[in-house]
């Protein structure tokens, strides 16, 4: 797998923390390692919407990458209610419904940017590199030797 520079948050130097939320378990685990090669942290997973919203409230991740289409309640609802609780979260839709009117909606209703699926970890890395510089919660991509 490709080296990438590990994120750091700019407040206090230490890993991305993530929450990973996807009804399944193989999308999480692969998401889980994905972001593991950028110097990130899981801080916890969901496999629906109802379950990332507590778990959000637990873990206060830098970064939630959700999936759209979940039992219970959908990614764009979840997102939702999150940031009407939390307007600083920072949602990413990782989702293989990429219809435009699924993009549209879940940035109108609080996600910072949108993922197709299969993940290329380029692609998410560049990604969550411009969601957490948007508002300098990153400064940091030391390089993978450091």
């Amino acid at each position: 797998m490709e080296q990438f520079a590990s994120l750091k948050r700019s407040k206090d130097g230490q890993p991305v923390r993530y929450l990973v939320v996807d009804d399944s378990v193989f999308a999480r685990k692969n998401l889980a390692r994905i972001v593991e090669t950028f110097g990130g942290q899981v801080a916890g997973e969901a496999g629906d919407g109802m379950t990332a919203i507590t778990e959000y409230d637990r873990t206060n991740p830098d970064i939630v990458l959700m999936d759209i289409t979940m039992p219970q309640m959908e990614g764009i609802e979840a997102a939702e209610k999150i940031v009407a609780q939390h307007p600083e979260a920072r949602i990413v839709m990782v989702s293989s419904v990429g219809y435009q009117e699924n993009i549209v909606a879940a940035l109108q209703r609080g996600a910072r940017h949108f993922v197709q699926k299969p993940v290329k970890p380029e692609v998410l890395y560049e990604v969550i590199k411009y969601v957490l510089g948007e508002d300098g919660a990153v400064v940091s991509a030391a390089g993978a030797g450091a």
